[in-house]
This record gives structure tokens, C-alpha cells and sequence, in this order.
């Protein structure tokens, strides 16, 4: 008989206790070592916040030494036709070998081609679908597939599975997904598509068939995942490339690749981008019309994104499906991280460098890596799980007592550091905020401020009290300047709301509400009201019911 899993419940039990010893010791640690100093911050590092956030220092590092150099891309005009050199040039001097190019031989070659449906979502797979196609956080992607999942709406969304089930009987679920949506008569496999990987305790996450009203991202998320589901049923695209190669006569080789897409299948169903290019068939000796030259810089590794970063963690086998997001989120809540391309800020990077000097034992992946992997042998034992819990968690408490000793040792030091980030990340917070000179002194500066007392943002200027500027900004929502300037030469400030879109809006310093405003408001209520009690009494008067 079927009984429950129960190396996934102790391995799961053991996660929950080891992450609890890694917080609440090592948090407390860097609590108490910026104490030391005379400051207060709250502050968090865990098993796996540490290594994560040094995967941003680093790529940070990365991005600051990064020299731009200059290279060249090289083009053969053929018949108006763009040929490309292959590789990029980046000695100047190597150019002239591409002057003198003035004839050379063409092929052109055809192929068909066939492009398989995507694999269904596994989580990670869903969350960075949904930030490319509907710029949904890692985080919010996951609130609403929760919240999809406990409408019935579709499968347990915390999985790493890519499988298709038969036990799920996903042929009926095309059946009640066909009441709502015409493209799952597109759906002709007898097999889908699958993934290579697989989860133990969930398939992918699928439909489930039923419906319900949804506000604007759930139902994006929904579609999304309803027809990767329907997609991975259906044929493959099909289409014919083309490739033109040309040697010049003294050797270099030049390319031009197209594709015409011949059989839509798949794509019809599920959004995607495939770029048809459409290039002449040439054969045979061929005059070169002309060479170009094309000067570009190398860019430096691009930032991570809530998403890719995700992604990153899932690579590096840090974390699990269920809390990558959130790690993320902490790093950010903590004031760690900073902006959409993520960048460590002040506080992050001080604190980083702290451990890597005095604890890098803390931030070291491989460590986490290790523990991940004690996980995943209680999970796939046969037996003996209670007794590994048992070893694993001594290992466990052995180690965090022995950094927590060198911790003690060096804690002046390293609260002094991580003392230097927390000004620093004011420094940054107060740049960041400022919008404009006020405009009522004319010596301070207007900023976004918080104040606890109302649980609201407001703008402030900095030469307070001796000015004592203050201008309203909308109510219940998080408050961030963006980048941008209006037609006027105005911040555009953004308010952030929890389960709704970004909406952004001019700061104007000089606005004023309309004096006739709340008179209009409370006249247009009462005709309103006087228009529905009339209505009520005409329905009343014909017998019909007014609930």
C-alpha cells in the first residue's frame, strides 16, 4: 500500500532545523558585532543569503574592472546582400587584409528544419517566462501561482518536475480546457513534450481545466501556463533555413543566415519569437560590391535581474524551488541589493568583504552545496532517516560553533565594516530620494521621507526645521523615484502596491488641490444617490426585487 514519502519529510524537517541554526546564530552574530559599535541596524545572513550575495558583490567587482576595447565586425556587400566575417576583428592592423576583396565564390545551401513545443513549466522555468513576457517578479509570480493553486486553477506550483503525468489523465484536461480556449484543437500529440528533469514529490505545473475571474496578472499568469500545457501537445513548427557562404578570393569566409518558417505548429498556441529572414539564393563566382567596417567596444557581464539571479541558484544547486525567490526579497528587504538590474549596495558590499576577511566560511557555496546534497540523500534513503537528520544537524551545530567563536573574536572588526556600509547605504538612500531644490526655501533639497508616525511617505525638504516644506504622496504604497522627467522637467515618482501594477506620476512642488473639488465630489454623490433611490422605487413599483 501507499504510504507517505517519509525521506522527503525528514529531509525537508532537517532543512527547516539547519536553516533555523544558520539565521538565528549567525544573524545574531552580525547584530551584536554592529551593537559593538554603537549603531543599530537589522541585519540577517543564512546559509544560503550569504552565498547569494556574494554572487552579486562579485559580479559587481567584475563589472567595476571591466575595460571596454574597441573591435571591429566586417561585412561583404553581395547582390544586396549583408554577408558577415564570422569572427570579430580586435587588431586594427588586420583590417587591410579585408580591403583588397573585390570577387570570390558563393554556395548557398537549404535545409528543413523542425522545432520541437517547449517542455511544461517547472517553477524557475514559469517565473522567468513571466518576468520576460509580463515583467512578473521572481516573487510575485509565485504569490499568484500559490494563489491560482488554492483556486483550483492549477497544480502545485513549488516544482522542479518538467513531466507530464499520465496519472494526471491530461487528455480530459484538454476536454474542459476546449469549453474556453480554440487552440487546444491544435493539440493532435498522443505524447507531449517533456523536460529532462524530474521531481519526486509534484509533476510540472498544468491546468487543471476549471475557470474563475481573475484580475489582469493572474490572468496573464494563468494563459501563460494553460497554453505552455496545450503547447506541448501540439506539432512541431517546420521551416527551411538558408545559408549563404562566400570565399572571397583571398581565403576570408563571410556568412549570411535566413529562415522561413513553413509550418506554424506549436507557435500558434504558445508566444514566441521566431524571426523570419528572407535572403537571395546565390551560387557561383560573385563580384564583392563592397567591405565595411563596423566598430563596436566590448560591454562589460551584464547585472543580474530578480529572475536570472533565480536562475543562477538554481545552476549552483543553492536553495530550493520554494525559497529562492524569497532569499531574494530578504536581500533586498535587509537593503543589501538595490534596483531592477540588481547591484549590492554600500551595506552589501561592506558586509560581504567583512566575511570574506573574517568568516568566509559563511559565504562559501560549496559549503551550502554540501548541505544541500545531505538533503537529498535523507530524501532519496530507503531508510535510516531519523538517524541522518541526527548526524547531519550535529555537523551542523559543530560548524556554526566554531564560526561563531572566530565570529566573537573579530567582532569589533567586523562591526566597524559592516558600521562603514550602513552609512554608506544612508548616503545612497538620501541621494536616491532626493528630487529637486526647494522650491519654498530655495537651500535644501525636496525628499522622499517616511514617517512612522502615519505609515506614509511624504516629501520633505532636508533644510527641516528651518524649512518646513511637506507635500502629500499617494497613501498606502511603497514610494520610489525613478529615473524619468515629465514634459516639465519633473520627477516621476512611482508607487508601488501590493498586488497591483507599478503606476508612476509627476512630483509637482507647486500643485494645489482644487478648492472646488471636495463641493463637486459630495453634489455628484448625491446625485448619484438620488438617480439610484429612484430607480429602486420604479422596480419596487413593477414588483421586481431590488437585491
Amino acid at each position: 500500500m501507499p504510504t507517505l514519502d517519509w525521506g522527503q519529510a525528514y529531509a525537508g524537517e532537517t532543512r527547516h532545523k539547519i536553516d533555523w541554526l544558520y539565521g538565528i546564530n549567525l544573524s545574531r552574530a552580525l547584530m551584536s558585532a554592529i551593537k559593538r559599535t554603537g549603531s543599530f541596524k537589522l541585519l540577517s545572513i543564512g546559509r544560503v543569503q550569504g552565498p547569494t550575495l556574494k554572487i552579486i558583490v562579485d559580479r559587481d567587482k567584475e563589472i567595476d574592472k571591466f575595460k571596454s576595447q574597441p573591435y571591429w565586425q566586417v561585412f561583404a556587400k553581395v547582390q544586396d546582400t549583408q554577408l558577415k566575417h564570422p569572427k570579430d576583428i580586435f587588431e586594427k592592423k588586420e583590417l587591410a587584409e579585408f580591403e583588397g576583396i573585390k570577387k570570390g565564390v558563393a554556395e548557398t545551401t537549404e535545409k528543413q528544419e523542425s522545432y520541437m513545443p517547449p517542455h511544461p513549466f517547472d517553477l524557475t522555468t514559469l517565473q522567468r517566462e513571466a518576468y520576460a513576457k509580463h515583467k512578473l517578479s521572481p516573487s510575485r509570480t509565485l504569490q499568484i501561482a500559490q494563489s491560482l493553486y488554492l483556486d483550483g486553477l492549477i497544480s502545485y506550483p513549488r516544482t522542479s518536475s518538467q513531466k507530464i503525468p499520465k496519472e494526471i489523465e491530461p487528455k480530459k484536461i484538454l476536454a474542459k480546457l476546449s469549453k474556453k480556449f480554440h487552440e487546444t484543437k491544435l493539440a493532435v500529440r498522443n505524447n507531449p513534450i517533456e523536460g529532462e528533469k524530474s521531481d519526486p514529490a509534484h509533476p510540472s505545473i498544468y491546468p487543471t481545466g476549471d475557470f474563475k475571474n481573475l484580475s489582469d496578472d493572474e490572468e496573464n499568469l494563468y494563459l501563460l501556463i494553460v497554453r505552455r500545457f496545450i503547447a506541448c501537445f501540439c506539432e512541431d513548427a517546420e521551416g527551411t533555413s538558408k545559408r549563404i557562404q562566400l570565399i572571397a578570393d583571398n581565403g576570408k569566409k563571410f556568412t549570411a543566415n535566413g529562415l522561413t518558417i513553413t509550418k506554424n505548429g506549436w507557435t500558434e498556441v504558445y508566444p514566441t519569437i521566431m524571426e523570419e529572414q528572407t535572403i537571395p539564393t546565390i551560387n557561383g563566382p560573385v563580384k564583392v560590391d563592397k567591405i565595411n567596417f563596423e566598430e563596436k567596444e566590448t560591454q562589460p557581464p551584464k547585472r543580474y535581474t530578480a529572475t536570472s539571479l533565480v536562475s543562477i541558484l538554481e545552476k549552483k544547486n543553492l536553495g530550493t524551488k520554494a525559497t529562492r525567490s524569497s532569499i531574494v526579497d530578504t536581500l533586498f528587504d535587509r537593503g543589501y541589493l538595490d534596483g531592477k538590474s540588481i547591484q549590492a549596495t554600500p551595506l552589501g558590499i561592506h558586509l560581504i568583504e567583512a566575511l570574506e576577511k573574517y568568516s568566509p566560511i559563511i559565504i562559501d557555496e560549496n559549503l551550502t552545496r554540501d548541505v544541500e546534497e545531505k538533503m537529498e540523500d535523507i530524501q532519496n534513503s530507503k531508510a535510516g532517516w531519523k538517524e541522518k537528520e541526527t548526524e547531519t544537524i550535529k555537523r551542523v551545530e559543530v560548524l556554526i560553533t566554531d564560526i561563531s567563536k572566530e565570529f566573537k573574536i573579530n567582532e569589533l572588526s567586523i562591526g566597524k565594516q559592516i558600521l562603514a556600509g550602513v552609512e554608506g547605504l544612508r548616503e545612497q538612500q538620501k541621494e536616491n530620494n532626493t528630487l529637486m531644490p526647494c522650491t519654498k526655501c530655495g537651500i535644501g533639497n525636496l525628499q522622499i521621507r517616511y514617517s512612522k508616525k502615519t505609515s506614509r511617505y511624504f516629501v520633505g525638504c532636508s533644510n527641516y526645521p528651518n524649512c518646513t516644506a511637506i507635500h502629500s504622496l499617494p497613501p498606502n504604497a511603497l514610494i520610489k523615484k525613478t529615473e524619468k522627467k515629465s514634459d516639465r522637467n519633473l520627477p516621476i515618482l512611482q508607487a508601488l502596491r501590493k498586488g497591483k501594477r507599478p503606476w508612476e506620476f509627476e512630483f509637482d512642488p507647486n500643485w494645489k488641490p482644487d478648492p472646488n473639488y471636495q463641493k463637486n465630489k459630495e453634489s455628484n454623490e448625491q446625485k448619484e444617490e438620488a438617480q439610484e433611490n429612484k430607480e429602486s422605487s420604479e422596480q419596487a413599483s413593477k414588483g421586481e426585487s431590488t437585491i
